[in-house]
């Protein structure tokens, strides 16, 4: 083992850990003796969960009630640091409260941040991380140089999470230390939309649409795919920002990042952009009337024809198996 302790932050979805927790704790038990995972609210509930992937314990920053994730779980652990029970690393996800830990953490004990991390080795017992740049289209890798914990900002779906069928993890509280006018922000009101069928970072089968389909409209044929294969419908980033879908559809570097068993790319051109959300799919299929798109150099199989007229007999063909 390269290293003794990782700190994985762990958000929450719910009741339960989000399932990047477990991508990170999976990978960080490869790189060190002891893996603990830092999260808020009920420990307890998380326990057996965070043991099972390898976790040896979870420490809670305790209810954030209204509050921030962020102030509250940076301020707790640049305490512990300071007391003298640094980690080596420190693993977050690259999510909303992840970064605002990360960026709050970084301030706190004076140490930089590697982000958009999509893997890490150990070498010569030091972490080197490799980043995806320029769309995806090369991978830088970078070290850490001098002493003291290394904050690393995680791309979900970087690791695949392996149960190591260990027992409950240990539980916890840390102290939260005054936080000023840093804790004063509050969460008001929140709002969730409402879809159907499996998340679209979560599903098996993924179909997403691109500009190739012609207008908003015919972005139906992608959903009722979706829909009947039991999977998520997706889209470019070309088709969010023409308003056709909600950004919380869009695959890719700036949107979310997807490892389904099977991707369905219908109408997209596969800029790298896009490319770099869902290149690690088992299975990939794109659907494109342009035999030279970019994105038949990554598919497992390849449909030149127009959308508007596969797609209809795709549909109907699976709808005469039901």
């Amino acid at each position: 083992m390269a290293l003794n302790t990782i700190w994985v932050v762990a958000d929450r979805a719910g009741a339960k850990l989000a399932p990047t927790a477990f991508e990170m704790v999976t990978k960080a038990r490869e790189l060190a003796s002891t893996v603990e995972v830092v999260t808020w609210g009920d420990a307890g509930s998380v326990a057996a969960d965070a043991g099972r992937y390898g976790a040896a314990a979870v420490h809670t920053v305790g209810d954030l009630g209204a509050g921030l994730a962020g102030p509250v779980a940076a301020a707790a652990m640049a305490a512990q640091i300071a007391a003298g029970n640094a980690p080596d690393a420190v693993f977050v996800a690259q999510s909303y409260d992840g970064r605002d830990i990360a960026g709050r953490l970084s301030a706190r004990i004076d140490r930089p941040v590697l982000t958009n991390v999509v893997g890490v080795e150990a070498r010569d017992g030091a972490l080197v991380t490799e980043h995806a740049i320029f769309g995806g289209a090369e991978i830088l890798n970078a070290r850490f140089t001098a002493q003291g914990p290394g904050i690393y900002v995680i791309r979900a779906k970087s690791f695949a999470p392996e149960e190591s069928g260990g027992g409950p993890a240990a539980v916890d509280t840390w102290d939260v230390p005054d936080l000023g006018a840093t804790g004063a922000a509050s969460v008001i009101a929140t709002h969730v939309q409402e879809t159907e069928g499996p998340k679209l970072d979560e599903a098996a089968i993924v179909v997403s649409g691109g500009r190739g389909l012609g207008n908003a409209d015919s972005y139906k044929l992608v959903e009722d795919l979706a829909k009947l294969l039991k999977g998520a419908a997706g889209a470019s980033r070309a088709i969010v920002d023409a308003g056709w879908v909600p950004y919380s559809y869009q695959v890719g570097q700036t949107g979310k990042t997807v490892k389904p068993t099977v991707y369905i790319a219908v109408g997209i051109s596969g800029a790298t952009q896009h490319m770099v959300g869902m290149k690690s799919s088992k299975n990939i299929i794109a659907i494109n009337k342009d035999q030279e798109a970019p994105i038949f150099s990554i598919a497992d199989l390849g449909v030149v024809g127009d959308a508007h007229k596969v797609l209809p007999k795709l549909i109907e063909a699976l709808r005469q198996r039901v």
